[in-house]
């Protein structure tokens, strides 16, 4: 491996407006255009180019391909009142699941809580895009999905098991969602894929070749294993959300999923969605208080070597996206030279990016 290459800044909005023009040129709607870019821009923003804009091409050839539908026509199959099942018709995941976080939001005003299990989805992107849009609502979220197989089971050494991950969120008043949002492996996927997209090697631990010897480089590592976090508890904790997302959703699961980079076949992937009112439990000033005394008290914990500062979860996001805003996504030259080619091949002018 080279040393990583120099990146450039991007302004947000002009990978937004890239991103949802590119999009509408192979038959997606400009609102869902509009949604699925951002979601794929935030990622970026957040520090998280693993589920950032590296993505869209892979969207763009499955929508090619005929096997995510550009325009998402999600059907509401069972109405339970505050359990209530969704099923996506192979739309863009993004939307699919802007539509069942919704309705989960909707009826925890009614019931408190609100539960949608959907299945026949597509890969959404980032989790914590959903969860912390329902934080914001009010709500405690949770959203789990599941996906194509990335490792073996603890013990095995076929890949049958997805990094399947999951998001929990709640309202952190002026401080923002505090948000959890992590794979069950010991690095999500795309993290592999954005290290090769640098052209960088990985750090020892995640991953093993196909032969089951560990491994450094990032496309040994995608022909090979991605290794579950924390030993036998991570794929655990993954054989479980798969249940959760596609067993109990009636949505495919484990090696019955294909993942967003596999362009000519049907995702299958299922998500279930729980929203919480936070003022059917306990009075919002007083959840909002103890939830400051936990930030604090944590964060003033006397710190370990080698280390500045204490952050709770969704912390260094937040920070990242304000840098974002007022410096620019700093992205790989070879993610912006596949941008200004996927965008030249959509027909789509792709100058303000340096193409």
């Amino acid at each position: 491996m080279t040393e990583a290459p120099a990146t450039t800044a991007v302004r947000p909005e002009q990978l937004r407006e890239l991103c949802a023009a590119v999009l509408e040129s192979v038959g997606v709607p400009a609102t869902d255009a509009e949604y699925v870019a951002d979601s794929l821009v935030t990622a970026d923003a957040w520090g998280h180019p693993s589920h950032g804009v590296l993505r869209l091409s892979w969207y763009v050839e499955r929508l090619r391909s005929g096997v995510m539908n550009p325009v998402t026509r999600s059907e509401h199959i069972l109405d339970g009142g505050a359990v209530n099942v969704l099923d996506g018709r192979d739309g863009i995941g993004q939307v699919v699941t802007r539509t069942a976080c919704d309705l989960a939001v909707e009826r925890a005003q009614t019931h408190g809580v609100g539960v949608v299990a959907v299945r026949n989805s597509n890969h959404f992107g980032t989790a914590a895009y959903f969860t912390r849009a329902m934080a914001e609502a009010g709500c405690a979220a949770i959203l789990t999905t599941n996906g194509s197989p990335a490792m073996a089971p603890w013990g095995g050494r076929v890949k049958t098991v997805g990094a399947n991950p999951w998001s929990i969120a709640v309202p952190g008043g002026t401080l923002g969602p505090v948000v959890l949002d992590i794979a069950n492996t010991t690095v999500a996927r795309g993290k592999v894929y954005a290290a090769r997209e640098r052209g960088t090697t990985i750090p020892d631990g995640w991953a093993i070749d196909a032969d089951g010897v560990p491994t450094t480089d990032p496309q040994a590592a995608i022909d090979g294993l991605i290794l579950p976090m924390a030993a036998h508890k991570g794929y655990a904790i993954s054989f479980m959300m798969d249940i959760l997302s596609g067993v109990l959703t009636g949505s495919s699961y484990a090696t019955d999923i294909a993942g967003p980079y596999v362009p000519d076949r049907r995702s299958g992937c299922g998500h279930l969605v729980i929203a919480i009112r936070v003022d059917a439990v306990r009075s919002p000033m007083e959840f909002g208080h103890d939830l400051a005394t936990l930030i604090d008290g944590t964060k003033s914990v006397p710190l370990a070597a080698g280390h500045d500062e204490v952050f709770y979860p969704g912390e260094i996001e937040d920070r990242n996206l304000r840098k974002a805003q007022s410096e620019g996504i700093s992205l790989p030259r070879r993610t912006i030279d596949d941008l200004c080619a996927l965008a030249a091949s959509c027909g789509v002018d792709a100058e303000t990016l340096g193409g």
